[in-house]
């Protein structure tokens, strides 16, 4: 953690040096509240969900980034209470759906994300998502 801390501090240095940004691609959701601005999250290759950082992670919009959000441990929560898990299984992502990949995983699943895949909804400002709960015909 000491390394991972001392790797994040000298690129945030860098960027303010330089007047760049960084694309940041990880699994570990605390260091994505910690150091991004700007958040997409992907699920089998595809983005599914566009936000600020504060509006990920007050109020995630698509189910797959509300069940990450779930599954983080929390300082808040009783040891003895289980981890959230996302049920079911990946895509084979070498023979894609034209359908919504995650419906297979997802309790808001519909009968339209078993046949097409949402285009992108403009939620307002850069928030977009790709999910039939917030765009047309949802």
């Amino acid at each position: 953690m000491t390394i991972q801390a001392k790797i994040l501090e000298i690129i945030k240095g860098l960027c303010l040096k330089l007047g760049t940004a960084v694309i940041m691609i990880t699994h570990d959701l605390g260091i994505v509240a910690g150091t991004c601005d700007n958040v997409c999250v992907m699920y089998a290759g595809r983005i599914v969900e566009k936000a600020t950082n504060d509006e990920l992670f007050s109020d995630p919009k698509h189910p797959y980034s509300q069940g990450l959000i779930k599954s983080v441990p929390r300082i808040d929560r009783p040891h003895q209470q289980r981890l959230f898990s996302i049920e079911g299984q990946p895509p084979n992502v070498i023979d894609m759906p034209d359908c919504c990949p995650f419906h297979p995983r997802c309790e808001h699943a519909m009968d339209i994300c078993r046949r097409k895949y949402q285009p992108e909804t403009n939620l307002g400002g850069m928030r977009r998502v790709h999910c039939w709960l917030y765009g047309k015909d949802g």
